[in-house]
């Protein structure tokens, strides 16, 4: 590979600087993805192979991170398994118009062959695997099995998680189930996404932070273990990214994973203390910080790469996904400043 900065550190070997890349950085605020979107609509986006290598390799060519990560959402897993999907623009986000409501709902759910309901985004990460022809290495991703859960038995978003909670809680041997079933499908379409390319994972657990920190370790993290247990990696690394789960991340460490992603209310210094050299790290500034002056911005990245310190196992990223309305020349001042600063902690 031209560019192999980002798996080196995945696997906490030396790299000559920090490498970078963004949560959702193929998005709304580079004006060259407003232009394909405008031809056609998110799902269209999404299922279009041709496409979704465009708007993936958009970043790189733009703002110079280290890796893509392939076009997708983390919903079409639910959709495969024979939900309904909506996607409507200015309408709240996705939903699930015949939400998971009984024993019997999560019964007729399947688990696809992801050659087959999801080759479509087999066929985007083979097509863009091609097109970056070795320049950064290429990541694929899903939900994990506790947040796919969330979204499928809510419908939607949520404020408090009724039903998903009151699913755990009344009936947690029904949860369970609708879990396994979940990790089976998750570990099965990771399993094919790295087969078709992908160089590294992430599963992201949006939605574990909403537990308790017990029923975080039975209902998300077990899971996610089961996931990492039976996916054929062929050697790629896995990142974990579990928001507003700092309370976890020694357990998160005993996953299986390979790297650890931070949100940005954690400490990467007190993050590094607690996991040594078991796991890389990947984080962790506020995304809002990219609103500031480019100095402001800089001298955050600064702070970050100070607390973690010398040495190799760290990946820079945002605590969460690029905002819609950042200036792309602050994104871009963002990278650069990672770039400049980090080569001093890799000497």
């Amino acid at each position: 590979m031209t560019n192999d900065t980002f798996l080196k550190a995945c696997l906490r070997q030396p790299t000559p600087y920090t490498p970078v890349w963004l949560m959702r950085q193929a998005g709304r605020y580079l004006p060259e993805y407003r232009a394909v979107r405008a031809k056609a609509d998110f799902l269209t986006l999404c299922k279009t192979p041709a496409l979704a290598a465009e708007v993936t390799i958009q970043p790189v060519d733009i703002i110079d991170v280290d890796a893509a990560i392939i076009f997708s959402d983390i919903l079409v897993i639910p959709e495969a398994m024979g939900m309904e999907l909506i996607v409507e623009e200015g309408k709240g986000g996705p939903r699930f118009p015949s939400p998971l409501r009984s024993s019997g709902d999560i019964t007729k759910l399947f688990i696809p062959d992801p050659t087959d309901k999801l080759k479509f985004v087999m066929d985007a990460l083979s097509l863009t695997r091609r097109q970056l022809n070795g320049r950064v290495p290429l990541i694929g991703f899903s939900g994990s099995p506790w947040t796919l859960a969330s979204y499928m038995v809510e419908g939607h978003g949520s404020k408090n998680f009724r039903y998903i909670k009151e699913l755990i809680y009344n009936e947690p041997k029904l949860a369970h189930i609708l879990l396994d079933k979940l990790a089976k499908a998750v570990s099965l379409y990771l399993s094919a996404q790295i087969e078709a390319g992908a160089q590294a994972i992430q599963i992201f657990d949006t939605w574990g932070g909403i537990l308790t920190q017990d029923a975080f370790e039975e209902f998300s993290l077990r899971y996610i273990k089961q996931v990492i247990a039976e996916t054929k990696t062929n050697g790629a690394p896995i990142i974990v990214f579990c928001k507003d789960c700092g309370h976890s991340i020694e357990k998160i460490a005993s996953t299986g994973c390979q790297v650890i992603g931070l949100d940005w209310t954690i400490d990467i210094g007190d993050a590094k203390k607690i996991v040594g050299d078991r796991v890389a790290l990947q984080g962790n500034m506020d995304p809002t910080i990219l609103y500031s002056k480019p100095e402001i911005i800089r001298q955050e990245v600064k702070s970050i790469l100070e607390k973690f310190g010398k040495g190799s196992g760290h990946i820079f990223n945002l605590g969460h996904g690029i905002l819609p309305d950042i200036p792309v020349e602050h994104a871009r001042e963002f990278v650069r400043a990672v770039k400049e600063e980090s080569s001093r902690y890799h000497l």
